[in-house]
């Protein structure tokens, strides 16, 4: 029994094992690929011979008015904005579905989630004309202000399934000792929704991060340019490409979303699966 069992979990560890080199395969060869020359890129090894550490400088500054730091800089300004303001509205705006009684609160929040279906090509169009006539073109507030209202129909409908997984009799103590709809928030459903708000937080700064086409629809000055539009912008401004250069510049690109995962990623695991199995 106990050799049967060995070599059961020896199966199972040596299937992992497969997968996880299948999967680590592409980052491996990301990073090697930014240390080597266009010509060896072609080339079957992982690893190039001489890797060329100079590719991560060159890339860097590869722009002739800034380097990348601006364009992080940038980024991070960006995603601080973004991720407050989904902090502290999207509680609001779950709190009210999720515990006050108001009149069509069932079919406003039906609307709500009906917006998650709606294609976002659909609104591009209006929302740029919008933005255009309010002279927000060009700077930073177009991608930042939608967060500021709710963070977004998905987050609003997370936070709301573990909002009502609490107890309500929480919240009726905490009336009868002279709390108010706002107190109780602040100081009942906060503490509890801790694990939901940092999902919140880090699909916000993903999402953000990776929002090529709306900082690529709204950013028209270099200096305001993100870290995803200056990589493709990498790619224009170049007559002949350094693959290596563009690949070490990206992949020094994904380190801040690495770092804010794996920093929240207690919390962020136990929003995804606790959120609407509660009670």
């Amino acid at each position: 029994m106990a050799s049967s069992k060995q070599l059961s979990n020896l199966k199972y560890h040596l299937i992992l094992l497969v997968f996880s080199l299948l999967m680590i395969y592409p980052v491996l060869w990301w990073i090697g690929a930014s240390l080597k020359t266009n010509a060896e890129m072609p080339l079957p090894t992982i690893w190039p011979e001489t890797p060329i550490w100079a590719n991560y400088y060159k890339g860097w500054t590869s722009f002739p008015s800034f380097t990348f730091t601006k364009f992080f800089a940038n980024t991070l300004w960006l995603e601080f904005w973004c991720v407050l303001g989904a902090v502290l509205t999207t509680p609001l705006v779950a709190y009210g579905f999720a515990r006050i009684k108001f009149k069509l609160k069932g079919l406003m929040f039906s609307l709500l989630l009906m917006t998650i279906m709606l294609p976002g090509q659909v609104t591009i169009v209006p929302q740029y004309i919008m933005y255009s006539k309010l002279d927000l073109v060009n700077s930073f507030l177009p991608l930042i202000l939608p967060h500021f209202f709710g963070g977004g129909a998905f987050f609003v409908f997370l936070m709301v399934q573990f909002i009502r997984g609490i107890p309500r009799e929480l919240d009726e103590s905490a009336k009868i000792d002279g709390c108010s709809s706002f107190g109780i928030l602040l100081k009942i459903i906060l503490p509890l929704v801790r694990p939901a708000l940092v999902t919140v937080m880090v699909y916000t700064f993903l999402w953000s991060w990776d929002d090529f086409f709306g900082q690529l629809l709204y950013l028209s000055s270099a200096e305001n340019y993100t870290v995803s539009v200056a990589l493709r912008v990498f790619i224009d401004s170049e007559a002949k490409i350094e693959w290596g250069q563009l690949l070490a510049v990206s992949l020094v690109s994904i380190v801040p979303s690495v770092l804010v995962f794996f920093a929240a990623q207690k919390h962020f695991v136990e929003g995804i699966t606790t959120t609407g199995i509660k009670g």
